[in-house]
């Protein structure tokens, strides 16, 4: 099981994991919450088209042996529907002829088990970024460029330290989505949440003051949000 770590280029994501075996469900629900990531799993093909039905996760772990067909199927249902939603195929299929054919309907990822629990968190950051668009993250008038760590509000490059760079990256990824309090001092910080620790207010007040006071938000009791549309 991977432990917290300090911060690597990754940002809080909502999974969906489809895997019927319950060790492998456990260990990818465990760690990827462990992580700071918000997981639900599904055991079916029927379960996990309910779970879609919901919403759309920002990353797909798909088993391909499932009980009620190959987790291809929804592979394809996904891409014909012109869903784009990373997919990281996660099986014990290893021939190359799979491995192609799984690559070829769809998925942008394929794993093989047993796998690294590490070695799937880089291939989740590395799906993350692809994401990107070619001037980088853009959140109302903030620019991001994750490769360079550089910011930029309205065109003006903006000086960010460390933790305060990687604060704004993980709220610029899930823009409009608030983040827990407990995501961050994790993903940032590796620690857990520590009721008496004014860390977060302190570096959000610098952030701020730098980025201008209407784009980050504080949802008392819970986190915070990149919204420049939002009203307090």
């Amino acid at each position: 099981m991977a432990s917290a770590r300090e911060y690597s280029p990754s940002s809080v994501m909502r999974v969906l994991v489809v895997e019927d075996s319950v060790p492998v469900a456990q260990l990818l629900d465990e760690g990827l919450s462990a992580e700071g990531h918000t997981v639900d799993v599904s055991d079916t093909l029927e379960r996990a088209r309910a779970a879609l039905r919901d919403g759309i996760p920002d990353i797909l772990v798909l088993d391909r042996m499932l009980p009620d067909g190959d987790g291809l199927e929804l592979v394809d249902e996904l891409r014909a529907a012109g869903n784009d939603v990373p997919v990281i195929l996660l099986t014990a299929i290893a021939d190359v002829d799979s491995r192609v054919k799984g690559l070829k309907s769809g998925a942008d990822d394929y794993l093989t088990k047993p796998f690294s629990f590490e070695e799937l968190l880089l291939r989740l950051d590395r799906l993350l970024y692809r994401r990107t668009t070619p001037r980088g993250l853009v959140v109302g008038p903030v620019r991001i460029d994750p490769q360079g760590h550089r910011v930029w509000v309205s065109e003006n490059l903006i000086s960010l330290t460390a933790k305060e760079f990687a604060l704004l990256l993980i709220l610029a990824t899930n823009a409009g989505r608030v983040i827990t309090s407990e995501q961050l001092l994790s993903q940032v910080w590796g620690m857990k949440s520590d009721p008496e620790s004014n860390l977060l207010a302190v570096h959000f007040s610098n952030l701020r003051n730098k980025l201008g006071p209407k784009l980050i938000h504080t949802v008392r009791g819970v986190g915070y949000v990149l919204d420049p549309e939002r009203e307090d």
